[in-house]
């Protein structure tokens, strides 16, 4: 009986511990497993609550510990290293893409290396406004992508290399053709202005060609006047009038005498006056001093310019003036007798509104 008694009580401590082993190991279980869920996918992206978003910039063949430096410096972690335990079990190191990310408030390390992991960035959007020269348009395009403001300027100014596309340094801002594009950031200076080739080549679909045939006049030839125009007057309805009366002294031989050529030429678009010094530049754009069209455009024009070149009104103007009354419309004539009128009308008014430059 007592030999009995022992085994039980063996078996029965046994099972106690058996017990109480599994207990410990479910506990162990539970704690560990809740470790590794919060790590995985408690918030751990801490942003600004004035911003609510941010971006997180990866360049090109960026390193772990470069990103990790970027999000650190910036404060965007809240466990950094909780971050780098799951970067780690998420081989996020070997699969780094470069580009712009959105970062949301309260994301977690799951969300925020899932995202990273699978390149999924946040595209950039370009719009091209009042660009005039091409160092402006390099500074505004390597503002919002990852390629430098040199390398964007070198590629502008390459003969060579723009003479793929049919351009040169001087007509290479007729390729761009104003509206707003959507590029990932991590877009290189010659894969920009790739892209800016295709769109150039469906904006100039067969109903432009056509016109462009019509008109007699090339591609970049009415880009060339289309910015004029866009210098000249911001009244769409008015563009088509002024286009006619630019080819109509083209087509009797005159100099286009466009002020906002000599603007260009001088380097100074605030000038209100057209002065004789101003006149006197020499520079092929100055069409005062150089018949016909100068050569590259003055600024990319919007498409209702180019559009007014292509659907140019017919009549005899030969001349236009400003109106006296600074309504940003312009007075018409046929006679170089009635324009000098209209002229003198308009110096009249800078005269009395204190312009004298």
């Amino acid at each position: 009986m007592g030999k009995s008694r022992v085994k039980r009580n063996v078996k029965s401590k046994a099972g106690k511990v058996v017990w109480i082993s599994l207990i410990l190991c479910f506990f162990i279980f539970v704690v560990v497993g809740t470790w590794a869920y919060l790590r995985f996918n408690k918030p751990n992206v801490r942003i600004e609550l004035q911003k609510e978003q941010s971006f997180l910039f990866i360049h090109t063949e960026a390193t772990f510990n470069q990103v990790l430096n970027t999000l650190t410096q910036e404060k965007y972690l809240q466990d950094v290293k909780s971050f780098e335990w799951m970067a780690d079990k998420m081989n996020y190191g070997s699969h780094i893409k470069p580009g712009k990310y959105l970062l949301k408030d309260g994301m977690s390390n799951r969300e925020l290396l899932t995202m990273l992991r699978a390149g999924r960035q946040t595209p950039t959007r370009i719009i091209f406004h009042n660009v005039r020269f091409k160092t402006d348009l390099a500074l505004d395009v390597s503002s919002q992508i990852e390629a430098d403001y040199n390398s964007i300027l070198n590629l502008l100014d390459s003969d060579v290399y723009l003479g793929q596309y049919g351009f040169n340094s001087h007509t290479v801002t007729a390729m761009f053709i104003p509206n707003t594009y959507e590029f990932y950031w991590n877009t290189s200076a010659d894969l920009f202005l790739e892209r800016m080739h295709t769109e150039y080549k469906k904006f100039w679909n067969d109903n432009r060609l056509n016109k462009c045939t019509r008109i007699g006049m090339s591609q970049i030839e009415v880009s060339i006047l289309a910015s004029i125009i866009e210098e000249e007057t911001q009244k769409n309805g008015e563009k088509p009038i002024m286009a006619g009366v630019y080819i109509n002294r083209l087509n009797k031989g005159m100099p286009l005498q466009a002020d906002p050529t000599v603007r260009f030429a001088f380097g100074d678009f605030s000038i209100k006056r057209i002065l004789t010094k101003h006149l006197e530049t020499d520079s092929p754009y100055n069409t005062y001093k150089y018949p016909g069209l100068p050569p590259g455009p003055i600024c990319i024009p919007s498409i209702a310019s180019i559009d007014a070149v292509l659907n140019y009104q017919r009549h005899d103007y030969l001349y236009f003036c400003a109106r006296e009354d600074f309504s940003g419309y312009h007075n018409y004539a046929r006679s170089l007798e009635q324009h000098n009128r209209n002229a003198q009308k308009y110096r009249k008014a800078l005269s009395n509104a204190g312009i004298m430059h």
